[in-house]
């Protein structure tokens, strides 16, 4: 059964749909009218080996933190709807990722309980990188964690600049991310029997 989904979100400040499939590595550059957010959906797809469309607008006149936001949203409900019951995926991943000073960990659960912890906001992280700060990050993630069932924890090791500090944490979400989607058996990682 193909693992893949297309999902669109409409609302009266942003319009995005978002196709993924996990077993296909077919790129296809994104975009959102944002264009360090679109390099940074260039990253995530581009490090998880998973083909990801994402095309859309936003209302970028006001700010990116809709555009942002509803793409994790999207993103997390696509990403829900290709895993189907989950069954033989790895699950877990985790990564560390350095970029020059900086270096991100980011470990995630595909367990289907949305959770998000995120260091960065704790920690003074300086200015933006084209708009996008690591604020947005932090919604991004939030919408994509409680809309495609992750509990994931984003740890910031070193590092103070913005967008070293939002790609090496992107880069290793892509990372982490294609090892969980993983087929590695036809058993469902849990005790519980379902995720």
């Amino acid at each position: 059964m193909p693992r893949t989904a297309s999902v669109t979100r409409t609302t009266s400040e942003t319009d995005l749909t978002v196709q993924l499939d996990l077993d296909s590595p077919v790129y296809e550059p994104p975009a959102t009218g944002h264009p360090f957010f679109d390099h940074m959906l260039d990253a995530l797809a581009r490090h998880s080996r998973l083909s990801l469309s994402v095309r859309g607008t936003g209302d970028l006149h006001i700010e990116p933190h809709h555009l942002i936001e509803d793409t994790g949203i999207t993103l997390g409900q696509a990403l829900s709807q290709a895993l189907g019951d989950r069954r033989g995926i790895e699950r877990y991943g985790s990564a560390f990722v350095p970029m020059d000073e900086t270096l991100a960990h980011v470990v995630l659960d595909l367990s289907g309980r949305a959770h998000l912890a995120f260091e960065p906001e704790t920690l003074a992280v300086w200015g933006d990188a084209g708009g996008m700060t690591h604020y947005h990050l932090r919604e991004f993630l939030r919408g994509f964690c409680n809309h495609g069932g992750v509990t994931l924890h984003v740890r910031l090791l070193a590092g103070r600049e913005a967008h070293h500090v939002i790609e090496a944490v992107m880069k290793a979400l892509a990372r982490a991310l294609r090892d969980a989607v993983a087929v590695t058996s036809e058993e469902l990682a849990s005790t519980k029997g379902r995720l």
